[in-house]
Parts: C-alpha cells; sequence; structure tokens
C-alpha cells in the first residue's frame, strides 16, 4: 500500500513486509513477523522485512512512526511507512505503531464486517420510539455483541419493519435492518429505503430508531416449491391450474386455522387469503413452465430473465448507498446459490454489476432430532459449501444464514416442507409446542442452538477466514411449518432458548475478539 509522508518529514524510509497478513491479523501476528519489535534492530532482523530506501537520507538521526496498511481480504502484505524526524522513544513509537494499526485492523473489518446474530419475528416489549422493556433489552444486550457494530441484525421477508397479523414490528437503536426483495422481479425503488441511515420510515409511514443496513438480501428460495403458508402448509404445493378453476376445485388457503386439505393435485388457491413460502411457487414471465425456479438453470431464457431482474434490483440498490448484496437466500441448493453468484459476478466482484459477496441460506433440522434424522450434518455440509465459495472466489466474504430453526415434521430430502406434526416429537404433544427434552437434546432446543453454534465458530476456510458472518434465528411460534422457536413466554419473559441464544451469541462474539486480540 502506497502512504503520504507528512509535510514536514524530510525523508522517508518504506519499509515493505513481504510477509502475508490477512485483514484479520492480530498484533500478536505482527508482533511475531518483526513488525513491531520492541527495538530498531528486532525489527530489521524480522524475518519478512526488507528495507528499500526512497531518497537520500540527511545527516542526523530519523526517528520513525509508522502506520500499517491492511486491506479487507488481501493476503499479500502489509508496508509500514518510516517518517518524520523527532524525539519519540523506542517505547513510544512502539505505542504509535500499534495504535495505528489497530485503528486500521478496525477498519479492515468494518469493510468486511461479521453481521452477528439476528432475529426474525415478532419481538416484545419494544415501542414504536424504540425503547424496550428490561427482558428485551437484556436480549439485545446479550446477543449485539457478535457483531462488529454492536447492534442485533433484524429482517422480515421485506424492506422495513412493517404490520405481520396485526402486529407491529417495533426496533430500537441497536438494530440494523436487512431489507429483501422477496421475488425475482426488479425492485420498485420508490420503497427501497437509503442505506446506512436510522429514524427510516417503515412501511406504516413511521418513523424507526434502527438503522438501515448496508447490504441488500436476495429473492426468497427460488430453489425449492416450498408451499402455501397456513392451513394447506405441507399439502398445497402448486397454485391452481386454469381446469381446476374452472371446475371450482380449487380449495382456498387461509394463515390460520385447522389443517385444512389442497386438491388431488396438491394445488390450491394461496394468493388470495395466503401466500407462499418462497418464490420458487410462483410461475415466472419469460421463464417455462408452472413452477420455473427451481430448475432456472436448465433454461437459458429463464437465467437471463431472471439475472436482467436482478441487476436491475441490484443497481437500484447500489443507488440507494447498498455496499453488499447477497446470493437468493436458498433453503436447501447450495449449487444454487453458487451458481447465481458466478453468473452474477461474471462482469466484477462488488454490487456495482450485481455481484454478491454473501452466500445466503436457511437452515431447518425436523422433528426434534438434528443427529438421527442428519440435521447437523446438512449444516456442516452448507458451511463447507460456502468455505469452498470462498476458497474458489476471494471476494466472497462469507455465509449469511438468516432462518435457523426446528421444522414440526419428518421432513424430505428434497424439499424441506412438510405437513406439520407427522413426525416422532409432534408439536401438539406439548403445551409449549417447542421440542421436549429427549436423547438427543437434553435441554431441547437449548442444546441444539449450542451445538449449531459450536460449528458456526469452528467454521473456517484454510487460510483462517470466518465463514459465518450471520445468523438469525426463527423467532416465530409454529409458523410455517415450526415448533414454537420463540425466545420469550408467554409473559414476555426470556425462556430457555432465549437464554441459550444469548449464551451461543455471546460466544461468538468473544471467539471474534479472541482471534483480533
Amino acid at each position: 500500500s502506497s502512504l503520504q509522508s507528512s509535510e514536514s518529514s524530510s525523508l522517508a524510509v518504506v519499509v515493505v513486509a513481504a510477509m502475508s497478513v490477512s485483514a484479520g491479523s492480530t498484533i500478536a501476528d505482527l508482533e511475531r513477523s518483526g513488525l513491531l519489535a520492541a527495538s530498531d534492530e528486532e525489527r530489521e532482523r524480522g524475518p519478512a522485512i526488507r528495507q528499500a530506501s526512497v531518497g537520500r537520507a540527511r545527516e542526523g538521526r530519523v526517528w520513525k512512526a509508522a502506520k500499517l496498511a491492511l486491506t479487507a481480504g488481501a493476503a499479500a502484505g502489509a508496508a509500514v511507512l518510516l517518517l518524520q524526524r523527532g524525539g519519540t522513544s523506542g517505547m513510544a513509537q512502539k505505542r504509535l505503531i500499534k495504535g495505528s494499526v489497530e485503528a486500521l485492523i478496525q477498519e479492515a473489518m468494518e469493510q468486511d464486517p461479521n453481521w452477528g446474530c439476528g432475529l426474525v419475528g415478532a419481538l416484545p416489549g419494544v415501542t414504536q420510539e424504540g425503547h424496550a422493556n428490561t427482558e428485551t433489552q437484556r436480549l439485545i444486550d446479550g446477543i449485539k455483541g457478535a457483531s462488529t457494530f454492536k447492534k442485533v441484525s433484524y429482517w422480515n421477508w421485506n424492506l422495513a419493519p412493517q404490520t405481520e397479523e396485526g402486529e407491529e414490528q417495533h426496533l430500537t437503536s441497536e438494530f440494523i435492518f436487512m431489507p429483501e426483495q422477496w421475488g425475482v422481479g426488479p425492485v420498485e425503488a420508490k420503497y427501497v429505503r437509503q442505506a446506512g441511515e436510522a429514524n427510516f420510515q417503515d412501511s406504516n409511514g413511521k418513523p424507526c430508531p434502527a438503522t438501515m443496513g448496508e447490504i441488500f438480501l436476495g429473492s426468497n428460495e427460488p430453489d425449492i416449491i416450498g408451499s402455501c403458508m397456513g392451513d394447506m402448509f405441507g399439502e398445497c404445493k402448486k397454485s391452481c391450474s386454469p381446469a381446476a378453476v374452472a371446475s371450482g376445485d380449487c380449495p382456498a388457503a387461509h394463515l390460520h386455522g385447522p389443517q385444512n386439505h389442497a386438491n388431488s393435485q396438491g394445488e390450491c388457491n394461496c394468493w388470495q387469503f395466503s401466500h407462499a413460502t418462497g418464490a420458487g411457487f410462483w410461475p415466472v414471465k419469460g421463464c417455462s413452465g408452472d413452477q420455473p425456479l427451481p430448475q432456472m438453470w436448465e433454461d437459458p431464457a429463464c437465467i437471463d430473465t431472471i439475472m436482467a431482474g436482478w441487476k436491475q434490483t441490484a443497481a437500484t440498490a447500489v443507488s440507494k448507498g447498498y455496499k453488499y448484496l447477497t446470493t437468493p437466500l436458498v433453503a436447501e441448493n447450495m449449487d444454487y446459490a453458487k451458481d447465481f453468484l458466478e453468473k452474477a459476478c461474471s462482469e466484477c466482484h462488488d454490487a456495482s454489476c450485481g455481484c454478491p459477496v454473501y452466500v445466503a441460506f436457511h437452515f431447518y433440522a425436523y422433528d426434534c432430532q438434528p443427529e438421527a434424522l442428519g440435521g447437523y450434518e446438512t449444516f456442516q455440509k452448507r458451511l463447507d459449501a460456502v468455505k469452498d465459495i470462498m476458497e474458489a472466489h476471494s471476494f466472497v466474504k462469507g455465509a449469511i444464514i438468516n432462518e435457523v430453526g426446528m421444522l414440526n415434521c419428518a421432513g424430505e430430502a428434497d424439499n424441506p416442507i412438510c405437513v406439520p406434526n407427522s413426525g416422532t416429537y409432534p408439536a401438539t404433544d406439548s403445551t409449549s409446542h417447542a421440542c421436549p427434552a429427549n436423547k438427543e437434546l437434553p435441554d431441547g432446543l437449548a442444546t441444539f442452538i449450542e451445538k449449531l453454534f459450536d460449528m458456526v465458530i469452528d467454521a473456517k476456510t484454510s487460510d483462517g477466514r470466518s465463514v459465518v458472518k450471520g445468523f438469525s434465528w426463527f423467532n416465530e411460534n409454529m409458523a410455517g411449518g415450526t415448533y414454537n422457536l420463540q425466545l420469550f413466554d408467554g409473559n414476555g419473559k426470556l425462556n430457555q432458548v432465549g437464554e441459550a441464544y444469548i449464551k451461543g451469541c455471546s460466544r461468538w462474539g468473544a471467539a471474534q475478539s479472541a482471534a483480533t486480540a
């Protein structure tokens, strides 16, 4: 890196560090390299340092001050510019260098941030003005430390907080909202808020004290056909054909009520009183078939249609100040995300051309049996898939896992949607509708959360980069086929799952701090 000396400097000596340091290099790493050796002699002996004169030294002693330039993702090295004559002591020089390094490491981290722990779902105890009650504030304080920004992330499948089933979504100033374009068509610019700004208008036209994040999320689960939400969840997997509509064989799904049934073809009216789990449920103009998105990579015309729409969305996002994009939020097909990223990033490696730098996916285990039914194994495979993408494409920063939970059913390998209460541990058998304690989960979902954070913390690339950059718990009660995954009990008190989430996020934050200490 090139650094300019101060105007008062009469000469400069550039010390080029021909060592490998990444944006996550620690002070200890630099000391071992010789860059922060206690004396000039020790510094010159640093095995990875060579000196080059950049001018003719004048008579007298040249005292050195230094700044280390670290570029996020760089693996080739750092440069120290020694400048300015003066009477600084050796120890003061070392402190000055160390302070500069720490500041630059923090700056590099903000260019490759960890978005930390997040939430999706109703958050009790927060007013429209952004005041949280004691119990909710305890959750916020407990999980925000996993974030570079010391804030909690929040998303809701939309572009701003909204009213969901009659309940307004309220956030405090300690939240970052992550907007998403749920479908595959171009986003409407008038609804996209300015990135990086606090007190933006929510979907009800009221000010939200949270900060609009500089990250824009891709479409929701286009890799699977999914299901219609509500009383036909798991049964209705397709909108009604014209023949079914004409014959009156098109039952309407509703978001609430006892389990109902689709027609014999698995079809229903999903648009009038309900909605689908993801974009893969619907037909798309310019693509062949009724549900083209899961197979779009076999249809060149469909690929062109989807990528053109995404580039328009990306251009709008960039114009509103968004710095980072994600792949579509895939439900299970990691190759889908990889193919999308490689297609979108063929022209550049940042948001300016629509290139996602985060791989986004959802993860659910099944039936309170994450070992027997392969949940932990599946999670590890997805982490490994992102690791492989990061190692193949150095511009990729990591994974955003923004739905994590447990589905109340036995599961299907090719379509992670199933009929609720169809497994060994139906939610209806428990008054709390949560996972009971069992051999695999001795503390219920708290055990599940603890194990997942073990895996998140351990996930690293071969060069030491963290794979996971965002993790959001699905804080909902039996929504979309899940168990009760809420972090609070009916009285607004943190439950065992909430306490486990605080513990897991705190451990993750501590692990990050230790890595840069």
